[in-house]
């Protein structure tokens, strides 16, 4: 893929938002790819959604192509992103219908049941895409993510997500060495949104339909690059910017801003995510107290974190300004 990405032509070149100098091979989502169908062609899993996936996962990926090879606006993007989304939830027949609350009862979803599945599918892909801006961040992030739904559909006996989040998991490692700083090669929109768009529907096969705190699961284990898309958005709303429109405010970006080097910067967010699905286990398994607490920490350590680095405005700094207010009037009344 470097050397046919050189010979067609098809990189990345440098601009005011990006932080590589010079031009790089992008077809390396087409590499994960076809690694991944490889293996499960291999070892012929069986689902009733497999089909769906196949063929929703394919039409994502002709969606990458063409806009890493000649660039697709914001909304044919999205467009593409409904249909294989579409695909998936009406072949397969995959929607998130309900959960059970921690205090009793169920809500039931109703007619809300496919939009939600729709927006999920859609912002998680999307998530991928968004943190996708420094060497081997996407990547990492996706195995980190990876290995705990794994994990997770392993203590469920769901071996079909078990060994495709596995599988991915290889893919990715495979492509990672070439990826990570300085990378020889991108994986581009390609890469970013088959990601993306995977994990999102492994995420649904493995924790819907269950309980409240299952419904949280995922959410946690995709901690980074959600709250990351819900900080850029908000930002944007704030600034009176379109929302569609890239800016160098996400998280890697602030990193580097307050002087960490793009490869502390990987790093700490790899650190992060693994903070994040450590959680997601121990939220899983503990009491409902005691997972409403715990969740209660990660949301404090999120503001703090986002406060710390600037990631709504570098003015906005509720939590940490009360700190130095206490501290003031403690040293006050010494």
């Amino acid at each position: 893929m470097i050397g046919f990405s050189r010979k067609m032509k098809i990189m990345d070149r440098p601009n005011e938002r990006k932080v590589h100098s010079r031009d790089i091979p992008i077809l390396g989502g087409l590499a994960i790819y076809i690694s991944f169908l490889i293996s499960v062609f291999l070892f012929e899993p069986v689902h009733r959604i497999h089909d769906a996936v196949l063929v929703g996962s394919f039409f994502i990926i002709m969606v990458g192509i063409v806009d890493d090879v000649h660039g697709l606006k914001p909304w044919e993007k999205l467009i593409g992103q409904i249909l294989a989304a579409t695909i998936v939830i009406f072949l397969g027949d995959i929607q998130v219908d309900f959960v059970h609350l921690p205090f009793g009862g169920t809500l039931h979803f109703g007619q809300l049941s496919i939009p939600i599945t729709y927006f999920w599918i859609i912002g998680v892909t999307n998530a991928i895409n968004f943190i996708d801006g420094l060497d081997g961040l996407s990547a990492g992030v996706s195995v980190i993510a990876l290995i705990s739904i794994s994990g997770m559909a392993f203590l469920m006996n769901d071996h079909y997500v078990y060994l495709i989040a596995l599988v991915l998991v290889g893919s990715i490692l495979g492509f990672l060495p070439y990826n990570f700083y300085p990378a020889k090669i991108f994986m581009g929109d390609t890469g970013a949104l088959f990601l993306g768009f995977i994990i999102s529907v492994l995420s649904l096969l493995g924790f819907k339909n269950i309980t409240f705190i299952s419904f949280i699961v995922p959410i946690l284990i995709l901690g980074v690059p959600i709250s990351d898309t819900f900080l850029a958005i908000v930002r944007r709303v704030v600034h009176k910017r379109p929302i569609s429109k890239p800016d160098q405010s996400h998280l890697h970006h602030c990193l580097m801003n307050i002087g960490f080097t793009h490869l502390e910067a990987v790093i700490l967010i790899y650190a992060i995510s693994s903070l994040f699905a450590l959680s997601a286990f121990i939220f899983s398994m503990t009491t409902v107290s005691g997972s409403l607490f715990l969740l209660f920490l990660v949301l404090f350590f999120l503001e703090l974190l986002i406060e710390k680095v600037g990631l709504v405005h570098h003015q906005y700094k509720p939590i940490l300004k009360l700190f130095d207010n206490v501290r003031v009037i403690r040293q006050k009344n010494k």
